[in-house]
């Protein structure tokens, strides 16, 4: 047998008409607005003077940067792009070393696919029917597990490597730390309000979804950068990065078919079932596969 065309255009409806999907395309405009609200600035101006006194000194801001704006926007692309704006120019201004910075950017980027509000988590939660709110909780320990071993990582490279590395900033002292810490507020507010909401069962994923935009678009007015021309930008780059995903979603919903039609899931569970290896090793081999 083979898929007719009312099973494919029945496929392609269900996976694009999900409610759950509908908190996407918010979540990626609050990202998008809060791309051009310069809130990387006051992410970088609230980290940076606590990262003087590790090894590896302002390295650690691209990490701990891209992990407070990844719980802002949950967009890698938007992150990597935002942040590395601010911090690249920066640290090879310091004399850094210019092939770690850039990884530990491209590195810490990855955080915006596990730190909530993640876009991909929502996709995912959309296709296996998995409550979001469940799946952003998961995604906020290994997220911060993994920033943490990218810090790790950093403070053993300088070690090895200490002729690449520029001496310590000057500690700006704590009140200082402390008044500069300021500007991150307003993030930890925007993160406070969506979080908070959708774990207390008060508001949907989409309802949450619609309280950040609000938030982005206030703080956006606090900055002075809400401007027509700025929101103009956010809703065009936001419609047609929903539009990319959902195009990609689609021909999902058309390559499952075509696979269940085949019966190529149930070849390989079979197949994978007469090699009675234990859960520990099936994880092991998925892992390396």
């Amino acid at each position: 047998d083979r898929p007719t065309g009312g099973a494919t255009f029945t496929s392609i409806w269900g996976i694009s008409s999900s409610w759950t999907l509908t908190a996407m395309p918010m979540f990626i405009l609050m990202g998008e607005i809060l791309h051009r609200a310069k809130i990387a600035e006051n992410i970088f101006k609230g980290v940076a003077p606590w990262t003087t006194r590790l090894p590896g000194g302002m390295m650690n801001v691209n990490i701990l940067g891209c992990s407070v704006f990844a719980a802002v926007t949950g967009s890698s692309a938007a992150t990597v792009t935002t942040v590395g704006r601010i911090t690249i120019p920066e640290l090879r201004r310091r004399g850094y070393d210019d092939g770690l910075s850039i990884a530990t950017l491209a590195a810490a980027g990855s955080l915006g696919l596990m730190i909530p509000p993640s876009i991909i988590l929502i996709v995912y939660g959309a296709i296996v029917e998995e409550s979001i709110a469940k799946l952003f909780l998961a995604g906020i320990f290994p997220g911060l597990l993994l920033a943490s071993l990218f810090i790790l990582y950093i403070v053993i490279w300088t070690w090895l490597n200490p002729s690449k590395t520029p001496k310590h900033e000057p500690w700006p002292g704590l009140l200082s730390a402390i008044k500069s810490s300021g500007n991150l507020i307003p993030v930890v507010f925007l993160i406070l309000s969506i979080m908070v909401t959708m774990y207390n069962g008060w508001v949907t994923a989409t309802e949450a979804a619609t309280i950040g935009v609000f938030a982005a678009m206030l703080l956006a007015a606090f900055n002075r950068t809400l401007s027509v021309s700025n929101l103009k930008d956010s809703l065009f780059s936001a419609v047609r990065t929903t539009c990319m995903i959902m195009l990609i979603l689609q021909g999902f919903a058309v390559l499952t078919l075509a696979m269940e039609y085949m019966g190529l899931p149930r070849e390989l569970a079979m197949f994978i079932s007469e090699l009675n290896m234990s859960p520990v090793t099936l994880i092991i081999v998925i892992t390396v596969f």
